[in-house]
C-alpha cells in the first residue's frame, strides 16, 4: 500500500505540470536532438557563446568530456568516430574556439570522418561587426565540410541537427558544422510552441549512390575472368562500409592477392596469406611490385593519393583499372579508370558475390608474389647497445598479439606502425593519413578508449607530436583511461631528420630537439605511472608489465637516432624505384 497521500500525489502532479509550461530554449532544443540522435557523448570546451548550451547539458545531462584544448577535443571525437565508425560530436564557443577546431576538420574530410562540430557564434545582431570573439567559421570551414550550416531561426534546430548526422554519416563520410549563434540558444520557447524532427529527410540534393550500375559490374567480371595477375588494392572505403567479411570473401573465393593502403590496413586479418602489405611510399616492396606487375586492379574504396601511386606515369602501366568508390568525384581524378563503379563497397562487393562465375587461375601469379615476399622482407639491423623503433613495434605486437586498437601521430613512427603492428581486427587502426597532423595521435586514443573502454589502446606517438597535445593527459587521470602511450623517443623531428638526409646531404636543419622534457616526470605531474626504457635487454619485461597494466601508463622509449623509414619510393619516383631495399 502506498503511504504517499492524495495531497502529495496532487502537489507532485501540479509540479509536473509546471514543469511541462515551463518555457525552454533553443539550447534545450539542440540537446534534446542530440539525444533523439543517439549522441552518447561530447568532446567539448565551453565560452561565453555556449554558455546557454552547456547549462541546457547540465540540465538535461549527456556525457561531456571537457578536454585541455579544442584541438584535443576534435581529435578524440575522430578517434571515436574511426573505432565506433559513426559521428563524433565536437562543441567549442565561438572565435579562437572554433578556429582552434580548423586542423581537425579539415583532417577528418580528407580522411572521411564523420563529424558533427556545434560552433558558438556572437548573436545575430552583432554578426558582422567584428564583434568579440567574432569568427565568420562558415566562411573558415565551407573548403573543408561536407556541409555547413548557421542557425537563424530556432525552430529549424531540430531539423538541421537531423540533417548533419544524416550528411555526415552517409555517402562518403565528413564533418559537418552547425554555426549556433547565442541569441538563437536562448530564444524561449512554451511546450505547445516547441518545434519537432520531421519525420522524413527531405534533401533533393544530396543523394548518395549506393548500390553499383549492374552493367559495371558485369564488366568488372568479364577483366576478372581474363586476367593472369589480378591484384586488389583495399582502402578505408571498405572499413567505413563495414565490408571487411565480404573483401576476405571476395579474395578467397577468386584467389586474389590483395595490398592496403595506410588508411585500409585491418580490412583484412594482417596475417592473411594472401595479404602481401602496404602500398606507397613507404609499403613492402610485394605490394608495389604487384601494382607494377599487375594486368587488373581493382581498388575498392581507395582515393590514388600520391603517397600510394609515386609517379603516375609509371604506376600499374600494364593493368586495367576497376575503381570502385562511394564519390564519383574521385573516380579517374588521379589514375584514368577503366571501368568506374560507383558504389558503397559492401553493396558492390556483395553484387560480385553472388555472379557465379569462372575466376582466373592466379597460382603462378600467387607464386611469384610469394618468392618476392621471402626475398624482399621487411628488414632493419640490430644495435646491440640501442633500441630500433622496429625492433620497439615488434614487441609491441607480440605482447598484444595484434588485438589492440593503435593509434598514431604522424612521422617515421607512424610508418613504423603501419609496417610492424599487423592487426588482426578492423576499426582498430586510427591514424592521420591525408592530412598528416601532429598532435593528432595521443588525443585520437582518448577519443578510441571512451568508445571502446573494453579495448586495449595502444598511443604511439613521436616525441615531438607528442608535446603538440600532451595537455590531454588530464584527461587520463580524471577518468582513469587504461590508454598506453609509447612515445618512440629520438629527440628529433624524425621523418623530417631523414628527408634531411637523404635529400638535403645531411643538412639537419631545425629539426634536431636537443632539449626534451623527462616525460616521465610529466607523468608523475599528472599522476600517472611512466616507465623509461633505454636499453634493448629492458624492452620486452617492461613493455609487458606496462601493457598489460589496467591503468594509464606512459612509456618514453628511447630509439636509436639516426634510423631510417625503408623502404621508400622518393618524391616524383615511381613504385619501381625503391630505395632502401635488402634482398635476403
Amino acid at each position: 500500500m502506498s503511504n504517499v497521500s492524495a495531497k502529495e500525489l496532487q502537489q507532485q502532479e501540479m509540479s509536473q505540470q509546471e514543469e511541462v509550461k515551463k518555457p525552454k530554449d533553443g539550447a534545450d532544443i539542440l540537446v534534446q536532438a542530440l539525444h533523439d540522435q543517439g549522441v552518447d557523448i561530447i568532446f567539448g570546451y565551453p565560452g561565453g557563446a555556449v554558455l546557454q548550451i552547456y547549462d541546457a547539458m547540465y540540465r538535461n545531462p549527456i556525457r561531456h568530456i571537457l578536454t585541455r584544448h579544442e584541438q584535443g577535443a576534435i581529435h578524440a571525437a575522430e578517434g571515436y568516430a574511426r573505432v565506433t565508425n559513426k559521428p563524433g560530436v565536437i562543441i567549442a564557443t565561438s572565435g579562437p574556439g572554433a578556429t582552434n577546431l580548423v586542423t581537425g576538420i579539415a583532417d577528418a574530410m580528407i580522411d572521411s570522418l564523420p563529424l558533427v562540430i556545434f560552433t558558438g557564434q556572437v548573436a545575430t545582431s552583432v554578426i558582422g561587426t567584428d564583434a568579440f570573439q567574432e569568427a565568420d567559421i562558415m566562411g573558415i570551414t565551407t573548403p573543408i565540410t561536407k556541409h555547413n550550416y548557421q542557425v537563424q531561426d530556432v525552430r529549424d534546430i531540430p531539423r538541421i541537427v537531423q540533417e548533419a548526422f544524416h550528411i555526415a554519416n552517409t555517402g562518403r563520410k565528413g564533418p559537418v558544422v552547425i554555426d549556433f549563434p547565442k541569441n538563437v540558444s536562448q530564444t524561449l520557447f512554451t511546450e505547445g510552441d516547441m518545434p519537432e524532427t520531421p519525420e522524413e529527410i527531405y534533401l533533393p540534393g544530396y543523394q548518395p549512390n549506393c548500390k553499383p550500375n549492374f552493367l559495371q559490374i558485369q564488366k568488372a567480371i568479364q577483366a576478372l575472368t581474363l586476367a593472369k595477375k589480378p591484384l586488389v588494392l583495399a582502402g578505408a572505403g571498405v572499413l567505413f562500409a563495414e565490408a571487411q567479411e565480404e573483401l576476405t570473401e571476395f579474395v578467397e573465393k577468386y584467389k586474389l592477392p590483395i595490398i592496403n593502403t595506410l588508411l585500409g590496413l585491418g580490412s583484412i586479418h594482417g596475417s592473411h596469406e594472401l595479404f602481401y602489405g602496404m602500398a606507397g611510399m613507404h609499403g613492402t616492396v610485394t605490394a608495389n611490385d604487384a601494382i607494377t606487375k599487375c594486368d587488373l586492379l581493382i581498388n575498392i574504396g581507395a582515393r590514388f593519393d600520391d603517397r600510394l601511386t609515386g609517379n603516375l606515369a609509371t604506376f600499374a602501366p600494364n593493368a586495367t583499372i576497376v575503381h570502385i568508390d562511394i564519390d564519383p568525384a574521385e573516380i579517374g581524378k588521379n589514375v584514368p579508370t577503366d571501368i568506374p563503379i560507383v558504389a558503397d563497397a559492401k553493396e558492390a562487393l556483395n553484387a560480385l558475390l553472388k555472379k557465379d562465375f569462372e575466376g582466373p587461375d592466379t597460382s603462378a601469379w600467387i607464386d611469384y608474389l610469394n618468392a618476392q615476399d621471402r626475398e624482399f622482407p621487411l628488414w632493419y639491423d640490430e644495435d646491440p647497445h640501442e633500441i630500433m623503433p622496429q625492433q620497439a613495434l615488434k614487441a609491441i605486437h607480440r605482447i598484444t598479439n595484434g588485438d589492440a586498437i593503435v593509434t598514431t601521430d604522424v612521422g617515421q613512427h607512424q610508418m613504423f606502425a603501419a609496417q610492424y603492428y599487423g592487426l588482426n581486427n578492423s576499426h582498430s587502426w586510427v591514424t592521420s593519413g591525408g592530412l598528416g597532423t601532429m598532435g593528432f595521435g595521443f588525443p585520437a586514443a582518448i577519443g578510441a578508449q571512451f568508445a571502446k573502454p573494453d579495448k586495449k589502446v595502444i598511443s604511439i606517438c613521436g616525441d615531438a607530436g607528442f608535446q603538440m597535445t600532451a595537455q590531454e593527459l588530464s584527461l587520463l587521470k580524471e577518468f582513469n583511461l587504461p590508454v598506453k602511450i609509447v612515445i618512440l623517443n629520438n629527440s628529433c623531428l624524425g621523418m623530417v631528420r631523414q628527408w634531411q638526409e637523404t635529400f638535403y646531404e645531411e643538412r639537419y636543419s631545425s629539426s634536431l630537439m636537443p632539449i626534451q622534457p623527462d616525460f616521465v616526470k610529466l607523468a608523475d605531474a599528472y599522476g600517472i605511472k611512466g616507465y623509461l626504457i633505454e636499453k634493448p635487454e629492458e624492452l620486452e619485461d617492461t613493455l609487458t608489465e606496462a601493457i598489460l597494466s589496467d591503468e594509464p601508463v606512459l612509456i618514453d622509449l628511447r630509439i636509436k637516432q639516426l634510423t631510417s623509414v625503408y623502404p621508400m619510393v622518393a618524391p616524383g619516383k615511381g613504385l619501381h624505384e625503391m630505395i632502401g631495399v635488402k634482398k635476403l
